[in-house]
C-alpha cells in the first residue's frame, strides 16, 4: 500500500476519533447544563444517594460493556453506548454548577483543552515509544485511586490537594501515550468499514476519559467554590 494512501486512511481515522470525543464533550456539557436548570429533576440526583450512586455505576458498566465486547456489537449498539454514558456523565457532572462558579468551570475547561490539545500533538508526532510512560502513569493512577478512597473517609486538605495535582501530572502522562495507542490501533486497509469506526469510537472513549478527569482535577485545584 502506499505511503499517501496509509497516510490518508491515519488521518481519515483520527479524524473520526477526534470528532466523536467532541459529540461526547458537547453532549456531556448540553447535558449538565439542561440538569442543572431543571430544578426537580437536579435536586433528585443531588438529593437522593440511590439516584447519584446508581449513575456512577451506570457509567461504570458503560465503558466496562463497550471497553470488553465493542468486537462483537454492531456500530449502532457502539454508538448507543457511547453515546448514553457521555449522557449519564452530563447527568452527574450537573453538580459542579451547583459547587462552583460558571466562570472558573469555563475557565477550567479552557486550560483543560490546551493542555489536551498539547499532550495529543505530542502522542502524535513523537518518534519516541511512550510505553514506559503510560505504564508508570497507570500504576500511578492505581496509587490515586487508593488515595481517592481513602480520603473519602479521612477527609485531608493536603492529601485532598495532592491528590489533585498528582492527578493533573497522571492524566497528561495519559494524554500522550494514549494518543500514541490510538494511532497504532488504527488498522490499515479497513477504512469506511464498520471495523473502522468502531475502532475510532474506542479510540474516543479513551482520549474523552482522560479530558474529564483532567478537567476535573484543573476544577478542583483551580476552580472557585460558590461557597467560598
Amino acid at each position: 500500500m502506499e505511503i499517501n494512501t496509509i497516510k490518508i486512511e491515519q488521518n481519515n481515522y483520527i479524524t473520526k476519533v477526534y470528532s466523536w470525543m467532541a459529540l461526547a464533550l458537547s453532549i456531556t456539557g448540553i447535558v449538565a447544563s439542561l440538569t442543572y436548570n431543571n430544578t426537580s429533576f437536579f435536586e433528585v440526583i443531588v438529593n437522593n444517594n440511590i439516584a447519584f450512586y446508581g449513575l456512577l455505576i451506570a457509567q461504570f458498566a458503560c465503558v466496562a460493556y463497550l471497553s470488553s465486547a465493542i468486537r462483537k456489537m454492531s456500530v449502532k449498539t457502539a454508538t448507543i453506548v457511547f453515546v448514553g454514558y457521555s449522557i449519564l456523565n452530563g447527568i452527574t457532572f450537573s453538580i459542579f454548577f451547583e459547587a462552583f462558579t460558571g466562570e472558573s468551570i469555563a475557565t477550567s475547561f479552557f486550560v483543560t483543552a490546551a493542555t489536551f490539545a498539547v499532550m495529543s500533538i505530542v502522542g502524535y508526532v513523537t518518534k519516541s515509544d511512550l510505553t514506559r510512560l503510560g505504564n508508570f502513569a497507570f500504576m500511578a493512577l492505581i496509587g490515586l485511586i487508593i488515595l481517592s478512597v481513602i480520603n473519602l473517609f479521612s477527609h485531608n486538605d493536603m492529601l485532598f490537594q495532592f491528590s489533585n495535582y498528582a492527578g493533573v501530572l497522571v492524566f497528561i502522562g495519559l494524554l500522550a501515550h494514549d494518543t500514541q495507542k490510538i494511532k497504532q490501533f488504527n488498522v490499515i486497509g479497513n477504512d469506511g468499514t464498520d471495523e473502522n469506526e468502531k475502532e475510532a469510537i474506542m479510540g474516543a472513549l479513551t482520549l474523552y476519559l482522560d479530558f474529564i478527569n483532567l478537567f476535573q482535577y484543573f476544577l478542583n485545584l483551580f476552580g472557585n467554590r460558590k461557597s467560598e
